[in-house]
């Protein structure tokens, strides 16, 4: 059994992260010394890394509950996880398109950059920004 400082160390948190989600039910209630410490066990331990492994993936809070509850088997379908990772995933794939289009606009502006860098000219404005015709 681990205390709030030691799970915090060993998995790096906040120890208002945990009671946060202490207190949204994300995990639930942990057993108490009887001084009132809160301690975790191993599995509880394996949520907060699970939690904060998803939470890094870009999953909301929300989503890593629905997905807690299923694994658990409580009250959420196969059926309705499924969509909720398609569109999940649907998220993704639009950021990653998203990204690559700023990605190939900046591209040309490296490029210019890097002309300009291989003749400097200390009293020339950069034009980088300019549109090229």
């Amino acid at each position: 059994m681990l205390q709030v400082g030691e799970i915090c160390r060993k998995l790096g948190l906040n120890p208002q992260t945990l009671y946060f989600y202490e207190r949204i039910e994300l995990i639930p209630p942990p057993q108490r010394t009887e001084s009132g410490y809160r301690l975790f066990s191993d599995k509880d331990v394996e949520r907060l890394a699970f939690i904060s492994r998803a939470k890094a993936l870009g999953l909301s809070l929300d989503e890593i509950k629905d997905i807690l509850t299923l694994k658990e088997g409580r009250s959420l379908t196969c059926h309705a996880m499924h969509k909720r990772l398609l569109k999940k995933l649907q998220e993704i794939e639009d950021n990653i398109r998203q990204l690559q289009g700023l990605r190939d606009e900046l591209l040309p502006l490296v490029d210019r950059c890097s002309q300009q860098l291989e003749n400097p000219d200390p009293n020339h404005e950069c034009v980088v920004l300019e549109k090229v015709e």
